[in-house]
């Protein structure tokens, strides 16, 4: 039983009750308590309860230099010693659930962008009129002061001094308004209105940007958020994460969980898949350039070279490509050129053209030609054509010199 004011107090009752709201928010465990962002390197920090007990996870950082977040249900082994529920890596949950974020707020973002643009526009507006009422008024005190210079008895010098003086005074001032417009105006005429078109597209550079900060990240989760359901399938070693959303929908995502031994550095999957289907085909020379082209950095986001596709077919025990083995119908675009006795331009506007067949393993991979494919007629035919004048010599045309 609580009676109000009944002893004299060190605090009024109404900031009572604000710090004892301030510490509920604050609060970091509690399953029914809201989760405030408290920064560190852990996104969903405070987020996430445990599927199988129903307990809030919590969060430890392991590794040496730059420590990585393992999310972790130990509440069960802490307090009662049974064993711990589940353990999994935090920074692919992370970016699934930063990449769910980014898809769900997408719709939201043009709308937004609309709307800083036109408040863009109004707060330049606004200046632009707080400039302007600056010099109509510096004019009207401008053209007081003239009147009363002028109403003044000119016998009266003392007088007609010190009127004079604030004349000029309110000139100078109208001088300075007049300036500050025009300063302003060249302003806005050599700045152009920012482009706020891309921020819509650009959420990913926008949330990764340097300024924003963890703790802004996860009050932004907060905003959308309540809670989020997390379990281990052993069966698929997934991450299931059921999301539930703050209008009540729910979604659920599924992250591959690491295996022991795994790291972040490990090359991606889509570069493995390019190596396994060019290795027997191509030499490490050729994979290293096609994989560049694609884009598809190694795992520590360098560019590729040989050794590096050798190393990386040693790891995975991906079989190499042996020119001794070589399948002798197949030809590269500059063994087919020397073939022919072109360059590797009239090759490539063969194929273009559609004259010369080839295949890729993968896109942007080398091309490969048969043999055979060589000895075509449309080929032959085409090749012979290339020393040929581009336009006949018509019987009407002058020629540049002369016959002897």
């Amino acid at each position: 039983m609580v009676i109000k004011d009944h002893h004299e107090a060190y605090i009024g009752w109404a900031e009572f009750e604000r710090n004892q709201k301030l510490l509920a928010i604050n609060a970091y465990g509690r399953v029914d308590g809201v989760k405030s962002g408290r920064g560190g390197r852990a996104l969903l920090s405070g987020m996430l309860c445990c599927g199988r007990c129903g307990r809030r996870l919590t969060v430890n950082y392991v590794g040496g230099g730059i420590r990585q977040a393992v999310y972790r249900c130990d509440r069960p082994n802490n307090y009662l010693g049974q064993p711990r529920c589940f353990t999994f890596g935090g920074r692919r949950p992370d970016e699934a659930i930063t990449r769910e974020l980014l898809r769900a707020v997408e719709p939201l973002a043009i709308e937004a962008a609309m709307h800083a643009q036109r408040r863009h526009m109004e707060v330049q507006a606004e200046q632009r009129r707080i400039v302007e009422l600056d010099l109509q008024q510096a004019r009207y005190e401008a053209s007081l002061a003239e009147r009363r210079y002028a109403a003044c008895d000119p016998d009266h010098r003392l007088i007609a001094s010190q009127l004079e003086k604030g004349w000029e005074a309110a000139l100078e001032r109208v001088r300075r308004c007049e300036q500050r417009v025009a300063a302003f105006d060249q302003e806005q005429e050599a700045a152009p209105p920012p482009n706020l078109d891309g921020l819509a597209e650009d959420l990913q550079a926008a949330w990764n940007a340097p300024g924003v900060t963890m703790r802004s990240r996860q009050q932004l989760l907060r905003t959308l958020v309540k809670d989020i359901i997390a379990d281990v399938d052993d069966a698929t070693r997934e991450v299931v994460l059921t999301v539930h959303w703050r209008g009540g929908q729910h979604s659920q995502i599924r992250v591959i969980k690491p295996r022991t031994g795994e790291h972040g550095c490990r090359t991606p999957e889509d570069a493995l898949a390019v190596i396994r289907s060019m290795a027997g085909k191509w030499s490490d020379e050729h994979i290293a350039a096609s994989l560049n082209r694609m884009g598809l950095p190694t795992g520590q986001g360098k560019t590729w070279t040989a050794h590096r596709v050798s190393s990386t077919r040693r790891v995975h025990d991906i079989r190499a490509y042996r020119s001794a083995h070589k399948d002798s119908d197949w030809l590269t675009m500059s063994e087919a050129a020397a073939t022919l006795g072109v360059n590797n331009h009239r090759i490539r506007r063969l194929i273009k053209d559609g004259l010369l067949p080839a295949e890729q393993v993968v896109p942007r991979a080398p091309y490969q030609i048969r043999a055979s494919d060589l000895l075509d007629p449309k080929v032959t035919d085409a090749v012979g054509r290339t020393d040929r004048p581009c336009h006949a010599d018509g019987g009407k045309q002058i020629s540049m010199f002369s016959s002897t």
